[in-house]
């Protein structure tokens, strides 16, 4: 059985002893933390370290976890030659019905950056999550890419990466972009279909974010207080003029609610 403050100690302590048997030759580890997922339950070490409570004590250990993981990649001289993935499943959603204080002790943390929504909502927090590339014999850093970029490329792209070929028929969603992904080109996937909850679909295309009408609750049901983003009527957004969501432009565009209508119900089907 697990005692659940240890582990990220348990992960870490696998994840580096799998490193160091396979530095001689090409490895992938994927490493999934509980962090900051509830139960938050953080390793003693760190609890009370952040002032913001279990959510903050649970980032700080993930911010460790990380660091372990970097590190023995140096100490091994394996960093220039080591693809970094850092990201996230879902949105951020702080209290998410365990009394940790996750909301009261936020400061001046804002988990959204400005976004509507959260976990569970078809507005933008919901789904635009993080996602850090490093590798710095390949990938220069601190930059930021504006592509369009979705966990289900990285299917063909890492295939493409390691000269694994995907076979006819499979990941039939996945696209190739291992050049948007290295930072050499700023061109993403040019559609996606993001799901919320109730299976509510949306659809985004180039700068535009289309959400059907669905008559279902404005926050999330069982007391998270997060948007849905749902309505009974459709909503259009402009994501590059206003990624926020804050004005809906279907009344405005009316020719374009139908034509992401019809392209959402095609791809669906």
């Amino acid at each position: 059985l697990w005692r659940d403050e240890d582990i990220g100690d348990t992960l870490v302590a696998k994840s580096l002893q799998f490193i160091r048997n396979n530095r001689d030759h090409a490895f992938f580890l994927f490493l999934s933390t509980v962090d900051i997922h509830v139960p938050r339950t953080p390793n003693e070490r760190f609890a009370g370290t952040s002032g913001m409570g279990p959510r903050g004590d649970a980032i700080a250990e993930l911010d460790w976890m990380v660091g372990e993981i970097q590190t023995t990649l140096e100490q091994l001289g394996l960093t220039n030659n080591t693809l970094i993935l850092f990201t996230s499943d879902n949105g951020p959603v702080t209290d998410d019905g365990y009394q940790d204080q996750s909301d009261e002790l936020l400061g001046d943390h804002k988990p959204r950056g400005g976004l509507r929504g959260g976990k569970y909502s078809a507005l933008e927090a919901g789904t635009r999550i993080p996602f850090i590339a490093n590798w710095p014999g390949r990938i220069s850093g601190g930059r930021t890419s504006p592509a369009l970029f979705s966990q289900v490329v990285l299917v063909r792209t890492l295939g493409t990466l390691v000269g694994t070929p995907v076979p006819a028929g499979q990941a039939t969603d996945s696209e190739e972009l291992l050049a948007a992904l290295l930072g050499d080109s700023l061109t993403g996937r040019h559609q996606l279909i993001q799901e919320a909850i109730q299976h509510v679909l949306t659809y985004v295309e180039g700068d535009w974010k289309y959400i059907p009408p669905h008559d279902g609750p404005v926050m999330v049901p069982w007391g998270v207080a997060n948007e849905t983003g749902f309505n009974a009527s459709p909503q259009l957004y402009h994501l590059s003029e206003d990624p926020g969501e804050r004005l809906n432009v279907a009344d405005q565009y009316p020719d374009k609610v139908r034509e992401m209508a019809a392209r959402l119900q095609a791809l669906n089907h």
